[in-house]
């Protein structure tokens, strides 16, 4: 860790436990636009109908002021999340863990805890992870918990490209296959879902010039929600939890293609690669019977 670093870390050190609660009445309304997003029937949705595991992502996402947005679209820093001082976040890992379902129109709050910061050193220069636990209730009780992190760099240069991962081809000795194309009208519906407003999503102009992608970066919350999903369709059991890596960015436009193995002992795994097979996303998931 550098000298900055450690500094910076007196005023983020604080955070570290802070917790934030957002009610969310879980609506009809929501919960129909979530289901036509992702091709199922919204009036099979009914007040009380049980959600699909997964989907308590789409519930007590903040709301935050229009003033208060900084300039990636997210919100400005130390009005909901710590005040890491690096403009580039991106999702990184997931750990899950369900113990029940959502119903629509009941009563729900999420808690949001700041688990953890840690700055670190390597090859790809100086980032923070941000480390956040979200807790999902509903009717007295813990539906699931949430735990994801999330990486800070540092700008991109002017005219510079951003430094990007290795590409590593995905493996092929899968039993099955899900293809899904990252359209834009997907991307922009699943970040309208969950209030996301990250420019690198839908401004072509900024995320080139300013983060330096080379083109529109699919949503990486949208790329898990595919991979449960295409999970779902293939295995046996209740799902009870799941982790997840991204490796790689997937851009709009482009497809993702999820793969699988045999379900063992209530455990799936699956990876996800692009249209050019380059590993993007594994994920492993936890079935009881």
């Amino acid at each position: 860790m550098t000298e900055w670093m450690d500094k910076a870390m007196e005023t983020l050190r604080p955070w570290i436990g802070r917790v934030r609660a957002v009610e969310d009445d879980v609506g009809l309304m929501a919960v129909r636009r979530a289901a036509g997003t992702f091709d199922l029937d919204p009036d099979s949705f009914r007040q009380g109908s049980e959600l699909p595991p997964h989907w308590f992502t789409f519930f007590g996402v903040e709301t935050v002021r229009q003033d208060e947005i900084g300039p990636d679209g997210h919100a400005k820093k130390g009005v909901v999340l710590p005040p890491i001082p690096m403009p580039r976040r991106m999702g990184a890992g997931r750990r899950v863990t369900i113990a029940g379902r959502l119903r629509a129109g009941v009563p729900a709050v999420r808690k949001a805890e700041v688990a953890n910061i840690v700055p670190k050193s390597g090859r790809s220069g100086d980032i923070f992870v941000l480390t956040m636990r979200n807790t999902y209730e509903q009717a007295g009780k813990m539906v699931a918990v949430d735990e994801m992190d999330a990486i800070y760099r540092q700008a991109v240069p002017p005219g510079q490209k951003t430094t990007a991962t290795v590409p590593t081809q995905a493996r092929t000795d899968h039993v099955w296959s899900q293809r899904t194309e990252l359209t834009n009208t997907l991307n922009f519906r699943y970040s309208a879902l969950t209030w996301n407003a990250h420019r690198i999503h839908y401004d072509g102009d900024y995320t080139r010039s300013e983060e330096g992608y080379p083109a529109l970066v699919s949503n990486g919350g949208l790329s898990m929600h595919l991979m449960v999903d295409a999970a779902l369709k293939h295995a046996k059991g209740t799902l009870t939890g799941y982790t997840t890596k991204l490796v790689h960015p997937l851009w709009v436009g482009d497809i993702i293609d999820v793969r699988g193995e045999p379900q063992k002992e209530g455990r799936l795994k699956i990876w996800a690669a692009d249209k050019n097979g380059v590993l993007c996303g594994e994920m492993e998931l936890e079935f009881a019977k």
